[in-house]
């Protein structure tokens, strides 16, 4: 499973805390690396996921691993009452906290520290949640995802968006060589920090995808999953009800 795979393998610490620390080292080059490395399509990719909520109308919306917020601000389009962005990682929150008020919208996205295997909310409190490039992070999947069921109300909509693996020429392919060459390089040349471009192909390579991930969300008790490959499999939406 991909818990196993940690940013920089040191012996006495755990996942959680060097995905924390991975994610500091970078947070200053993150949303330009982000951008550049998936060629900017990430930004299509949120907002097909974004458009699945759009017929529930989340008034309330939890964005786990917020990172510096872009999936936050996405949902934006929803005209939500209040959306809570959560992360691990200060560094990145401090970033985010900065574009939020640059784009006057820090009276509805509120971002906070904290760790989404022990969701500081009550339950059945959000209509949605919405997580980017995050499970895959998680250090226990299964009680990440529990908690983010447990804080959904009934009949909430949650939306996952993951890298998954193309399984097609000429996308498979163009991936594997771009997350093979491409991202080490580019990324640990920009951000000073070899290890976090290098753990983000082998993370992917290592997580769950596909009916494997829709198998694992069933298991932990969410209903009528779906998932949508999207960019010929570069990605995968995931969205499922509570």
């Amino acid at each position: 499973m991909g818990t196993k795979v940690k940013p920089y393998g040191k012996a006495d610490s755990s996942k959680k805390e060097e995905v924390a620390e991975m994610f500091d080292n970078i947070s200053k080059r993150y949303d330009f690396l982000n951008h550049f490395l998936s060629l900017g399509i990430d930004k299509i990719w949120r907002r097909k996921a974004i458009r699945i909520l759009a017929e529930t109308k989340p008034q309330l919306i939890l964005d786990i691993a917020t990172g510096t917020g872009d999936f936050a601000l996405a949902a934006l389009k929803l005209k939500p009452k209040k959306v809570t962005g959560l992360d691990l990682s200060a560094g990145m929150l401090e970033v985010g906290r900065v574009k939020m008020k640059k784009k006057k919208v820090d009276h509805i996205i509120e971002m906070i520290q904290g760790d989404s295997e022990n969701l500081p909310f009550e339950s059945n409190h959000f209509d949605a949640f919405t997580v980017g490039f995050g499970v895959r992070n998680f250090e226990n999947l299964e009680k990440g995802l529990g908690e983010m069921l447990r804080v959904l109300k009934p009949g909430g909509t949650g939306i996952i968006l993951e890298f998954s693996k193309p399984k097609k020429f000429p996308v498979k392919q163009y991936y594997k060589f771009h997350s093979k060459y491409i991202i080490p390089k580019v990324g640990s040349a920009i951000s000073k920090d070899k290890s976090a471009y290098a753990y983000l192909p082998e993370s992917v390579a290592a997580f769950p995808e596909g009916q494997d991930m829709v198998n694992i969300l069933e298991k932990v008790g969410y209903k009528d999953v779906k998932q949508k490959l999207v960019s010929g499999g570069i990605a995968t939406i995931y969205s499922m009800k509570k």
